[in-house]
C-alpha cells in the first residue's frame, strides 16, 4: 500500500490554514513535510522536491504549492483562482507561478481537490484538464459556530462583514450602499481587520465615520461571538471560491446577504438575500430588506441553520479519504 505524506505548513489562521488543520485532526497520514521554508516561498518548488527525492510517498498539500519535480505523485488543492481572475490580486510573480508551475501541476498531478463546483469548472477551463480529475470536497463549519455561546456586544446593533482589504471583497460598494440607506435603525457597519488610510478617507467622504467600524485582528476563538452579535452578515464579494463566512454565520443563526455570482450563489441561493455585487442599488435593496422585513429575517435564520448543517468537516474529510483510499492501492 502506498504511503501519503501531508504538508502541514499551511496550518494557522483562516482559509487554507483551517482546511489543513481540520484534515489533520481526522486523518492519520504516514508522515508530514518537515521543512522550515514556507509553502508560499518562491523557492518551495525547488526545495520540497529535495525532501521528496528520498521519500517515495505520495505528497498531499492542502494549498496551491506544487513541487517542480515529483509532481506526478502529488495531490494539490486549489481553493480558487482569485490571484489570476481578479485584477489587483495578481502580480508578475504570481502570474508566472500560476502559468508555468501550477498549470503544469494540474496536468501532471495525481489529483486536484477544490471546494466548490464553481472552482472546479474554472480550474478545468483554465488548466485545460478534465473536470473528472478535480474532486469537490467542500468546506466544513466547526462546532464553535453555533447559536449558543458568547455574544459580542459593542453597545450598538451592527451588520458584520468578515473581510480583508482585497479589492474583490467589494468593500467600497458595500460602504456606498450602506450610506444610501435612509433609515438604518441605529445599525452600524462593522468590518473585520484593520482600516486603511484610503478606506478611512472614503468613509469620511460619505460622512460615515461614526457608523463604520473596523475590528482589527480577531482571534479565531472569538470570531463566533461576532457572528452571534450581528443583525446580519453582509458578503457582496465580486469573487469567492467558497465563501465560508456565509456558512459560519448561518450556523450561528444569523441571516446573510451574499452575491449572486461565483461560488456564493452556489452555497447561498435560497438561504440568503442574493444581490448583484456590481450594483450599489441592489446591495442597498438587500440591506434594506434585512432591516425592514422581519418575516424574511426569521425565515433566513431558520433556513440558514438547516443549510449550515450540510457543510461539516467530517463530510469533507470523508470525500478526501475516499479519493486517498483509491490512490493508496
Amino acid at each position: 500500500m502506498k504511503k501519503i505524506i501531508f504538508d502541514k505548513r499551511w496550518e494557522g489562521g483562516h482559509g487554507i490554514g483551517r482546511f489543513s488543520s481540520e484534515i489533520t485532526k481526522r486523518v492519520n497520514f504516514d508522515g508530514y513535510i518537515k521543512l522550515n521554508i514556507k509553502p508560499t516561498s518562491p523557492l518551495d518548488i525547488l526545495i520540497t522536491p529535495w525532501y521528496l527525492f528520498s521519500n517515495k510517498s505520495i505528497y498531499f498539500t492542502p494549498g496551491f504549492n506544487a513541487p517542480w519535480l515529483f509532481v506526478n505523485r502529488s495531490i494539490i488543492t486549489i481553493h480558487d483562482l482569485n490571484h489570476i481572475d481578479i485584477s489587483g490580486n495578481d502580480s508578475r510573480l504570481k502570474t508566472i507561478y500560476y502559468d508555468f508551475v501550477l498549470k503544469r501541476a494540474c496536468k501532471k498531478s495525481l489529483l486536484i481537490f477544490t471546494v466548490s463546483e464553481f472552482s472546479r469548472r474554472r480550474i478545468a477551463e483554465w488548466a485545460g484538464v478534465s473536470p473528472e480529475k478535480i474532486v469537490v470536497v467542500g468546506n466544513g463549519v466547526s462546532k464553535d459556530f453555533r447559536p449558543e455561546g458568547d455574544v459580542f456586544k459593542p453597545g450598538y446593533k451592527y451588520f458584520l462583514c468578515v473581510s480583508n482589504r482585497k479589492l474583490h471583497k467589494n468593500e467600497e460598494r458595500l460602504i456606498k450602499a450602506y450610506s444610501t440607506i435612509e433609515e438604518k435603525c441605529g445599525i452600524k457597519l462593522v468590518l473585520t481587520g484593520k482600516e486603511t488610510p484610503e478606506l478611512k478617507k472614503y468613509i469620511a467622504s460619505l460622512d460615515l465615520s461614526d457608523d463604520v467600524y473596523f475590528t482589527g485582528y480577531i482571534d479565531e476563538e472569538k470570531l463566533p461571538s461576532y457572528y452571534r452579535g450581528a443583525s446580519a452578515l453582509l458578503m457582496p464579494s465580486l469573487y469567492e471560491g467558497f465563501g465560508l463566512p456565509v456558512i459560519e454565520a448561518m450556523a450561528c443563526g444569523v441571516p446573510t446577504l451574499a452575491s449572486n455570482t461565483t461560488a456564493l450563489k452556489e452555497i447561498a441561493e435560497g438561504y440568503s438575500v442574493l444581490v448583484d455585487p456590481e450594483s450599489v442599488e441592489d446591495i442597498a435593496r438587500g440591506i434594506n430588506s434585512l432591516i425592514n422585513n422581519k418575516v424574511l429575517v426569521n425565515d433566513l435564520q431558520i433556513k440558514g441553520l438547516h443549510r449550515a448543517r450540510q457543510f461539516t468537516w467530517d463530510k469533507t474529510v470523508s470525500l478526501i479519504n475516499h479519493s486517498l483510499t483509491k490512490l493508496r492501492k
